[in-house]
Formats: structure tokens, C-alpha cells, sequence
């Protein structure tokens, strides 16, 4: 067995394993409002729910990008689900187009209006998250020096869930087939579920 120095550049791979051993990552598909009212819709792999009471999301981007630049302007934004069928348009709104050109156009989208913020979501997604901002943190490293990464907290004020994906009162996770960020160019996708039950307290 081999331990690798997280703080060396190289660590005899071709690429760093870090985003392939911290995976499957659920994505955030994040469309967010300038104060011009322009629209911007990213995807990020460094997102996931980390509060249930008040329920709260958090996304992370590797550099100052419109997504966050805009939410700090309008304090509210919505995540989408990304499905095994919605990958393609998905991928397509990663590329760095030219400031002012919509993602949503790019990759052939269309939004649906959100209830209770106003960036929309993407039509054709199962379930889609409305949030208003609580923080923008730029990160520190472990002595405290900034680095060019931004946090972004939400709480979610609405939640939008297509009728064909609920099922016994429950989300049909399964059902709805997303998938999940595995790094390098690797994706996962949801296609069954298993059960286990929290054990009683001594």
C-alpha cells in the first residue's frame, strides 16, 4: 500500500485521483439572474444538500464564475436534476461561451418558471430546487491563504417535483434515472436503489 503527500502536484498519476475517490458527486445545475436580468445555468460537481432543517444546498466554483457573480447580485438561484436523458444539454452548458450567450439556447433548452424565486429551472428536469442565498465564502487553505474557489450556501424556499416521479408519497429516485459526477470524464447513474435500516440505540 502506497500514501501520497495531498500537498505534492504530482502524485505519480496522470491525474489527480481526488474528484474519482470522493464520488459518485451529485450536480448541481445551477441557473442563476444578474441584476440585468441575464441568465446563466452551470453545472458543478462540487455541490450536495448539507442541512435537512432548514434544508441547504452548497455548490462550490474553481474560480469567480456568472453563476456566482450573479447570485451575489439577486440572492437567489435554483438547482435542477440532471438525468441520464438531460447529460448531453448538460455537458453543453460546461463550455465557456463568450459572456452574454445563453447556455440555456446552446443546448437547446428551454426554462420552466420557478414559484418562489425568479431564475427559472430547466424545463424537462424531474425535480428542481429553489434557493436563496445565505453566504458567499471564498475558501482558505490550511494556513489561512485565500484560494480562487467560492462557496455558496442557499436554503431551499421551493421545491418543484414532476407528478410522474412521485410514487407512495416518495421521490422516485430510481425512476428518474440522475446521475452523479465520478471525476476525470466518468459519470454515474441511479438505476436501482437498496435499503438499510438505522440501527435501534443501546
Amino acid at each position: 500500500m502506497t500514501c501520497y503527500s495531498a500537498t505534492k502536484d504530482d502524485l505519480g498519476f496522470a491525474h489527480d485521483p481526488f474528484k474519482a475517490i470522493v464520488a459518485p458527486r451529485p450536480i448541481g445545475w445551477i441557473t442563476a439572474l444578474s441584476a440585468k436580468g441575464e441568465v446563466n445555468l452551470s453545472p458543478y460537481s462540487f455541490f450536495n444538500a448539507i442541512s435537512g432543517r432548514p434544508n441547504i444546498v452548497m455548490f462550490s466554483s474553481e474560480s469567480k464564475k456568472d453563476a456566482v457573480s450573479f447570485i451575489e447580485e439577486t440572492g437567489e438561484f435554483t438547482c435542477s436534476l440532471v438525468t441520464k436523458a438531460l447529460a448531453g444539454p448538460m455537458n453543453l452548458t460546461s463550455a465557456p461561451l463568450p459572456r452574454g450567450t445563453s447556455e440555456y439556447a446552446h443546448a437547446g433548452l428551454e426554462m420552466a418558471p420557478s414559484r418562489f424565486v425568479k431564475p427559472p429551472r430547466v424545463a424537462g428536469t424531474p425535480a428542481a430546487l429553489e434557493c436563496k442565498l445565505i453566504s458567499i465564502q471564498q475558501l482558505k487553505d490550511m494556513h489561512g491563504e485565500p484560494v480562487p474557489r467560492w462557496m455558496v450556501l442557499g436554503q431551499v424556499v421551493g421545491t418543484f417535483i414532476d407528478d410522474a416521479f412521485v410514487k407512495d408519497g416518495r421521490f422516485d429516485t430510481a425512476g428518474a434515472n440522475p446521475i452523479a459526477r465520478c471525476g476525470y470524464a466518468d459519470y454515474a447513474e441511479v438505476t436501482s436503489l437498496f435499503s438499510i435500516q438505522r440501527p435501534p440505540g443501546g
